[in-house]
């Protein structure tokens, strides 16, 4: 599947509208942070050598307006936190300090260097503050605007069509048929799809004609990086979905998964597009979103597919059986110990059409194919999907 995703584009965007997108270039620092000393304190900004002793105030320093002559042999400057060191000082003795009377200030002996904050102490012109491929979040953000940067460059968000079809849906909020359910699974993968950086479109839920879906699709993947499909791939005499694609000329990179569960995950690319079905089980369609989806969005931004789903290491609390012959994929519940260990859990019902479970799961334990028993105790290799 990630041989046929490439990076998209990049674009420039203002700062108040890059928080959750993903760097193209690097942010490199445009000058000095701070760009000259500065008063780490309030108090008077003095010459060292002049301390101890009592000084004449001269002026001021303030955060924006700084001092501009030289501080000379028996003078002090007020200063306030954050504001510029004036010429000839080299120290600044705390307000906390000192006694003041009138224009007179009366010092105790002070070092060179004392609460100021030198020049180019955060970052110094030219520093690569953040890498291409960071993800900005808040704190990215302040680093940007640190920078002296009024824009980003950062990756297009991919755009996913999503298509669902199937007479058996009905959408949430109307009166369902009396042997129709709601359609969920194209709103979970809508939320995953924003929640990775893409800009989701989900479509109207088709009717089981292959007709239809062929033209649903069509329009979908106009104007989009990836078509989701879900449900219609599997081998009942109502499943659609390939016959449709394959209408819209579907080249199949592959034809299934021996993943459990999602077995009829497929993926394609067609002159329009490319395409990834998803099995119609919420369940499964939402473990195969992060197992399959989340890598394509990632690629598309360039960044490390494989990061999405790196496994780790956790500890089982209740004995699995062996596995059978496909990779298998338990919602499960992943926590910490009293000795601050990761340990696991799977739910006792793997049901592939439970969403319920897999709202209170927060990772996915992985079995390889053939894996023997697991006891309780034992390490096995978790996905973790977050906190539900």
């Amino acid at each position: 599947m990630l041989t046929l995703a490439h990076s998209l584009d990049a674009e420039l965007v203002p700062l108040q509208a890059a928080l959750g997108r993903v760097l193209a270039d690097a942010v490199v620092a445009m000058r000095d942070q701070p760009p000259f000393d500065v008063s780490a304190m309030d108090g008077y900004a003095v010459r060292s050598h002049d301390t101890p002793g009592s000084l004449q105030v001269s002026g001021e320093s303030a955060a924006g307006h700084g001092f501009n002559g030289r501080v000379e042999a028996g003078m002090a400057i007020r200063i306030s936190t954050g504001a510029a060191m004036p010429d000839g000082a080299d120290t600044v003795v705390i307000q906390e300090d000192v006694r003041r009377e009138a224009d007179q200030v009366t010092v105790p002996a002070a070092a060179t260097g004392r609460h100021i904050r030198p020049r180019g102490g955060d970052f110094a012109a030219g520093t690569v503050l953040l890498p291409k491929g960071r993800l900005l979040d808040g704190v990215a953000l302040s680093l940007v605007a640190a920078s002296g940067a009024g824009q980003a460059r950062v990756m297009r968000s991919p755009r996913v069509a999503i298509l669902s079809s199937g007479d058996e849906l009905a959408a949430p909020g109307s009166e369902p048929g009396p042997f129709q359910i709601f359609d969920s699974a194209t709103f979970g993968i809508a939320g995953l799809v924003r929640a990775w950086g893409g800009l989701p479109h989900r479509l109207a839920v088709e009717k089981d004609d292959v007709e239809a879906i062929a033209s649903a699709a069509e329009q979908g993947l106009k104007g989009s990086d990836l078509l989701v499909v879900v449900g219609g791939a599997s081998v009942g005499d109502h499943d659609h979905a390939r016959a449709a694609l394959l209408k819209l000329g579907l080249e199949l990179a592959v034809e299934k998964i021996a993943v459990r569960p999602g077995k009829p995950t497929w993926f394609g690319v067609t002159p329009h597009g490319l395409v990834l079905g998803l099995p119609g089980n919420p369940a499964s369609a939402l473990a195969c979103a992060k197992l399959f989806l989340h890598p394509l969005i990632e690629a598309m931004l360039g960044r490390d597919p494989q990061a999405p789903v790196a496994m780790r290491r956790a500890r089982l609390l209740r004995a699995l059986p062996a596995n059978g012959p496909r990779e298998h994929y338990l919602r499960a519940h992943l926590d910490v110990d009293s000795d601050g260990q990761q340990i696991v859990q799977a739910f006792e019902d793997q049901d592939s059409s439970l969403i319920s479970v897999f709202a209170a799961a927060n990772a996915l334990i992985r079995l390889a194919p053939d894996a023997p028993a697991f006891a309780a105790g034992m390490l096995v290799d978790v996905l973790p999907l977050g906190t539900p």
